[in-house]
């Protein structure tokens, strides 16, 4: 194992661990990922004895320490040196209580920590002591498990759970980003032990489930978590979009399923997280909105706007940002259906420039939403979906080239048609305000400062209004 300890900090870990006469070891997701040939920049250090006192002997040691924090009562502590993570942390057992978030701490031995690791290729260790420098403690055959791209808990599930039910979506996220098999046993753990779920964190689970829609296939991750009921504890209007009903010989989609598609979708084409909750999000009110009538079959009718008002209260639950991160996936659940219903009609300029007004900056990803949007099994309705969006894609650069309306605003203020008008403000400004607006993007006048005052003064005359 020596030739992954190459960066210098292990040398000066060594000899810090050797003035102060304690062992230490590299252990974690950073041995696991040398394995896998995955670069990773986090290293953890386990001491037997005080990982704040090693920490503190390792920073003296360092010219270019950046950042440096002791938590004392968690007794860890971090040093940052350029754009590398180093964790220090004595060698403990740790547990759950029942109905407690909170874990009790005490120290132990190597293999203590190992036995409290959450899987079995998280449980390796190399030795940075003097004596056997390099060599591999793997009590627990991590090794082969990460051949074999198996997901294993140390020790029996129901214990390694139970001490942090948190394990259970790790184990989810790994299985999401190495496209790895959780084993049986544990997989049966997590099943029994979901709902333990409930004593931790909303934020430790969001952080967890962030981590699986940045995954390169994120469906992967939430098949798992519905299989095992994992999502069932925090995420109900995701787990009401499953099954399909039918009635008079007609069904609708799942529409659990058809997210997930669509989420993956997304995922090939970018890497922004918050376009990929869009995805998640954007069908995410038709259970609040389905209907059936024999004219028209399954409908979902307005499940875009009831949707867009649903974001800000599962964000909130899920304690997401309640910012333009949330505000941006409101706007395109919002506006996911337009663009995909202007390639059943004639599509006029006017209905183009009131889409790019009201998608603003956030257009192309916009599309990149509804091109993902298109999951149905007839090829060939997926094919003339695909070219009608490509028909108008082309109409919004064209008329975006020619009228420039993407976040435009009137060549006429508000305090302008006060000054106009002489009046103070009142419902009269922003009427002709809207309107102003509504004959750019309408097409009736062109975005210049002379139609604009016309348009102003013979908006006003029509409310009673004179120019003094």
């Amino acid at each position: 194992m020596i030739q992954y300890l190459t960066h210098p900090i292990f040398i000066v870990v060594k000899e810090a661990a050797i003035t102060l006469n304690q062992e230490v070891y590299v252990v974690g997701g950073f041995v696991r990922d040398c394995m896998l040939g995955r670069e990773s920049k986090d290293i953890d250090f386990v001491t037997l004895g005080s990982g704040i006192d090693l920490a503190k002997e390792v920073a003296n040691r360092l010219e270019d320490a950046t950042e440096v924090n002791y938590f004392k009562n968690f007794g860890t502590a971090h040093i940052r040196q350029q754009n590398w993570d180093f964790e220090f942390v004595g060698a403990r057992k740790e547990s759950y209580r029942e109905d407690s978030r909170k874990p009790l701490v005490e120290s132990g031995s190597l293999s203590d920590d190992q036995n409290r690791r959450d899987f079995t290729i998280n449980a390796m260790a190399i030795s940075l002591n003097e004596s056997d420098y390099g060599s591999l403690v793997d009590p627990f055959n991590g090794v082969e498990d990460l051949n074999n791209g198996i997901l294993r808990t140390p020790l029996d599930p129901d214990v390694t759970f139970s001490d942090d039910p948190l394990r259970m979506m790790r184990a989810v996220r790994f299985a999401s980003q190495l496209d790895f098999t959780i084993e049986e046993k544990t997989y049966n753990g997590i099943c029994t032990m979901a709902s333990r779920l409930s004593i931790i964190s909303q934020e430790r689970i969001t952080d967890e489930l962030n981590k699986i829609i940045a995954s390169k296939r994120p469906s992967v991750g939430f098949k798992l978590m519905f299989d095992t009921k994992l999502l069932h504890e925090f995420f109900d209007e995701m787990i009401a979009l499953q099954g399909v009903e039918m009635r008079n010989g007609l069904s609708h989609k799942d529409n659990f399923y058809h997210t997930l598609q669509v989420l993956d979708n997304v995922a090939e084409i970018s890497d922004n997280l918050w376009l990929r909750w869009a995805a998640i999000m954007h069908d995410i009110a038709k259970p609040n909105t389905k209907d059936f009538n024999d004219k028209e079959g399954w409908t979902f009718h307005g499940h875009e706007f009831v949707g867009s008002k649903m974001v800000k209260h599962i964000f909130r639950r899920l304690k997401l940002p309640l910012n333009e991160r949330m505000r941006y996936v409101s706007k395109l659940v919002l506006l996911h259906l337009r663009p995909i219903a202007l390639t059943k009609d004639i599509v006029t300029d006017s209905a183009i420039r009131r889409l790019i007004f009201d998608a603003g900056e956030d257009m192309d990803d916009l599309m990149k939403l509804c091109k993902s949007d298109i999951t149905s099994k007839n090829e060939r309705k997926v094919q003339r979906f695909k070219q009608n969006l490509k028909i108008v894609e082309q109409k919004i650069r064209d008329v975006e080239d020619r009228d420039r309306v993407r976040n435009f605003q009137p060549t006429v203020t508000g305090e302008e048609i006060m000054e106009i008008f002489k009046i103070k403000p009142s419902k009269e400004v922003g009427i002709i305000k809207n309107a102003l607006k509504d004959a750019v993007l309408d097409g009736e006048i062109k975005n210049n400062r002379e139609e604009a005052i016309n348009f102003v003064l013979k908006k006003g005359n029509e409310l009673g209004l004179t120019k003094p």
